[in-house]
């Protein structure tokens, strides 16, 4: 997956959705903001992590020293700060090389992991925007299986931030099944926590899990990102539904 020309395509689209709304409106699935405080989330946060990664920082830039992020009050002025911060990305990593680390929440890890975790950004706060508005949200069954797998690589961040709440108990698991043609491997997730262990992983295989979750990969990463509830999809549950809702509640990020 070219993940530098889709993170620009998915600014874009969060972009054009941003144009069409009130900005205070409220966004149900972020309630503490309002549509221009999403914005400027979104937006600040590329120019967050080019700075890091051009600056070749050690730790983490509080937000209030990213350079230029505050977006212009202009409407057109601020979606062209919007497309040049994710484009700022894009060069920061091409400055320093994609393999070279760079500081990450998760450890030292690849400039160009910020690329892929900036684009999934992306997607989610799109579909954010999308619900609030009422509007269509579309997303290629290839970029939504990648969502979720890049989720599921934070686990570890996740459990840190969450008080070191394990989203399962001892010796379950969750399967994840895309109906999708074509996504093969990478449509399918099995997570679990191996019996007498303090540790969740995951892998693309298949498996019976305590709960599978079986639909199209688009509504499985709305529901995974804690966007849209399971009833709302077209996703079939089999098993022990609370094993997944148990997860829901602690995978907050």
């Amino acid at each position: 997956m070219d993940y530098a020309a889709a993170l620009l395509d998915e600014t874009r689209a969060f972009g054009e959705l941003i144009r069409t709304g009130d900005p205070q409106l409220t966004i149900p699935t972020c309630p503490e903001w309002n549509l221009t405080q999403l914005f400027r989330h979104f937006g600040r946060g590329n120019r967050w992590a080019a700075q890091i990664i051009a600056d070749r920082m050690d730790g983490p830039l509080d937000p209030r020293e990213v350079v230029d992020g505050k977006p212009p009050t202009e409407p057109d002025a601020a979606i062209d700060w919007l497309h040049d911060g994710a484009q700022r990305v894009l060069d920061a990593v091409a400055l320093i090389g994609p393999d070279t680390p760079a500081w990450t929440f998760m450890g030292p890890r690849p400039a160009s992991w910020w690329v892929r975790r900036r684009l999934h950004e992306a997607t989610v706060h799109r579909a954010d925007a999308a619900l609030a508005l009422g509007a269509d949200f579309a997303l290629s069954p290839e970029l939504a299986a990648d969502g979720i797998g890049e989720l599921l690589d934070l686990i570890p961040a996740l459990i840190a931030r969450n008080d070191h709440a394990l989203p399962l108990a001892d010796g379950h698991s969750v399967h994840l099944h895309a109906t999708d043609d074509g996504l093969g491997s990478a449509g399918e997730w099995t997570i679990s926590r191996p019996t007498g262990t303090d540790t969740v992983s995951w892998s693309h295989e298949h498996g019976k899990g305590s709960v599978a979750l079986r639909g199209p990969a688009r509504d499985l990463f709305l529901a995974v990102m804690r966007r849209v509830p399971v009833a709302d999809t077209d996703i079939a549950v089999f098993g022990d539904a609370a094993v997944w809702q148990n997860w829901v509640d602690h995978t907050a990020f």
